[in-house]
């Protein structure tokens, strides 16, 4: 198949914060674009605000709108050159990790851990098939599987963007999804609560 000027996910950079969308990744490298210094700081001021209808978990911290300020610093990879409202000296150690801890008794390394070892066992198995309905149909299976668990763990806005974005690197780009035609599951309350109990009878 010929990919020449198809805009496949895993050829793109990759999101500092995945969590805001390729959507605020591009305002933000179009602010700094822009030569005005004023006008990048106008410009910023409205990013910001786009950042926080995709970030309302974080509606209960005390550092609101400094949180977001640092998270749009790193979203600019340092080059966004405004007069910062925050001190954002210190909004690197948002993206520092601890080490992480050993499960007992596992010996297997999950790459995207709130995903879960049943998503890492279909996309093994996604990478070995061949193209067809049954590779199609286990991949919407996967898909909204993610979907559901990126949302149970409330990990922001989720954005399916962000879901194509990690399949496509799980599955080394044997996997792309077309959000121009591809539909997720309509994902409810229930649907969370029945996915939830579940996992707890397992323990």
């Amino acid at each position: 198949m010929k990919t020449n000027g198809l805009d496949y996910n895993t050829k793109r950079e990759e999101l500092v914060l995945p969590e805001y969308g390729r959507e605020i990744q591009n305002m933000v490298d179009h602010a700094i674009s822009i030569p005005d210094k004023k006008e990048r700081l106008r410009c910023a001021h409205t990013i910001v605000k786009m950042m926080a209808t995709k970030a309302p978990q974080m509606l209960d911290d005390e550092d609101y709108y400094k949180t977001l300020w640092d998270h749009l610093y790193l979203i600019g990879r340092k080059k966004l050159d405004i007069d910062w409202p925050y001190d954002i000296s210190n909004a690197e150690h948002i993206l520092q990790k601890p080490e992480p801890m050993a499960i007992p008794g596992k010996t297997y390394s999950i790459r995207f851990r709130h995903y879960g070892r049943l998503v890492e066992e279909l996309v093994e198995k996604l990478k070995e098939m061949e193209p067809g309905d049954e590779r199609d149909q286990l991949t919407a299976i996967t898909a909204n599987q993610m979907k559901r668990d990126l949302i149970q763990w409330g990990h922001g806005s989720i954005d399916d963007e962000k879901v194509a974005d990690d399949l496509a690197r799980l599955t080394d780009g044997v996997i792309q999804l077309d959000l121009g035609k591809f539909k997720f599951c309509k994902i409810t309350k229930d649907d969370l609560q029945q996915q939830q109990g579940k996992k707890k009878k397992k323990k």
